[in-house]
């Protein structure tokens, strides 16, 4: 097995949306579409947040993948998207065969945008779909209509574009077994080669967590839906290989999600971005980017910077690592955190008693009940 951990992931936050979502708990501020010298402003900015950030490392690094995430990223102009991108191609090595992801909103993206996004190199697409029915829609206060989704998945399939992902929500409150199923039906029917299924958790500074929405589901109507969605995936032959992660073939995996479930390293840039760096001694810091854009466009740009403690990186490689529903091979805990098996042992040993895990000489499996109780498992980790 051959482990890749010397290339990075790059991340980029966009912290502007046109409306803040009352189940979203990343940072965003609301979008003032005149204000381009303001946009200009903040591009700038990243590029001397990845100045600094670059000299933690002392080199020249590779990177894999960038994903431009927010907020909204497709409400900023395209032109800026291109202008950066040149820049940070001054400063690291971009491989050649990169995946550059850009999340889009269904209500800012054109066809011209999606053409100018490819002609600059942007190969990967992520939508945020969350659901077709417009009840449901409303409820989850997303500004599009099932109709107008629609119409931005048409775009990027006119346009050839193969590696998109569509995001889904099932649990939404007050939906139906039968509404939660017509979203998946739907949803395969434009033949996407990824698919992010995910619940939704009411998660504290949120409007939900403040104000707790009607009809909420219980556990065990949740529980159906799960159900009900795996045997629906299996079905029609989507391959799970994450928690909430779905592909029609493997090779549509997300290589930047990948890198931080294999627990990797990588750069975050932008207001109350995260990175994750693993410093030529093998020690493993953690760098968190100030969530205040005033502060931030004044190069205020750290907000903290952590040394992750043997305890803090056992538990992140477990609680990243176990989201994947592939067997460990055992070299890859040393590899990523530095740190000797034999420390984990007793661990691994009340995890296999437990009947969350198996293993044989060379890997650890996560058995059906580990992924049943993963909360459970990770407590172990704790």
């Amino acid at each position: 097995m051959i482990f890749l951990n010397k290339y990075y992931s790059l991340y980029i936050h966009i912290p502007w949306c046109l409306k803040k979502c009352p189940y979203c708990d990343f940072f965003s501020k609301n979008f003032i579409k005149k204000n381009k010298k303001l946009q200009f402003q903040y591009i700038n900015s990243l590029l001397l947040d990845l100045d600094q950030t670059l000299s933690f490392l002392k080199k020249k690094i590779y990177i894999k993948s960038i994903f431009f995430g927010g907020g909204t990223p497709s409400l900023i102009c395209t032109k800026y998207i291109s202008f950066l991108l040149k820049e940070i191609k001054k400063r690291v090595y971009i491989l050649e065969l990169a995946e550059i992801t850009i999340e889009i909103n269904p209500t800012s993206i054109s066809e011209k945008k999606i053409i100018d996004y490819i002609n600059i190199g942007i190969n990967r697409f992520s939508i945020g779909i969350q659901s077709f029915n417009n009840k449901n829609l409303k409820i989850l206060g997303r500004l599009h209509s099932s109709e107008i989704a629609i119409n931005a998945i048409n775009i990027l399939k006119k346009n050839n574009v193969r590696n998109f992902n569509l995001d889904i929500i099932y649990g939404i409150p007050g939906q139906s077994l039968n509404e939660s199923y017509q979203d998946l039906c739907k949803i395969i029917s434009f033949k996407p080669n990824h698919i992010s299924w995910y619940q939704l958790t009411i998660e504290k500074n949120t409007i939900f967590y403040k104000k707790k929405p009607r009809n909420l589901l219980s556990n065990d109507f949740l529980w159906k839906i799960f159900l009900q969605g795996k045997k629906f995936f299996s079905k029609n032959k989507y391959f799970q290989y994450e928690i909430s992660s779905f592909v029609k073939n493997n090779k549509y995996q997300c290589i930047h999600n990948l890198n931080y479930w294999y627990f990797g390293n990588y750069l975050g840039i932008g207001c109350s971005a995260h990175s994750k760096i693993t410093l030529s001694n093998n020690k493993i810091i953690r760098i968190t980017k100030n969530n205040n854009i005033k502060q931030y466009m004044n190069r205020n740009f750290i907000s903290s910077i952590r040394r992750l403690s043997h305890k803090d990186i056992i538990f992140e490689f477990f609680l990243n690592r176990f989201r994947l529903y592939k067997k460990i091979y055992k070299q890859e805990f040393f590899y990523f955190t530095g740190i000797k098996i034999i420390k984990i042992i007793p661990l691994i040993n009340k995890s296999i008693k437990s009947g969350y895990l198996k293993e044989d000489n060379n890997f650890w499996y996560i058995t059906n009940k580990g992924y049943l109780y993963l909360n459970d498992l990770l407590e172990i980790f704790i």
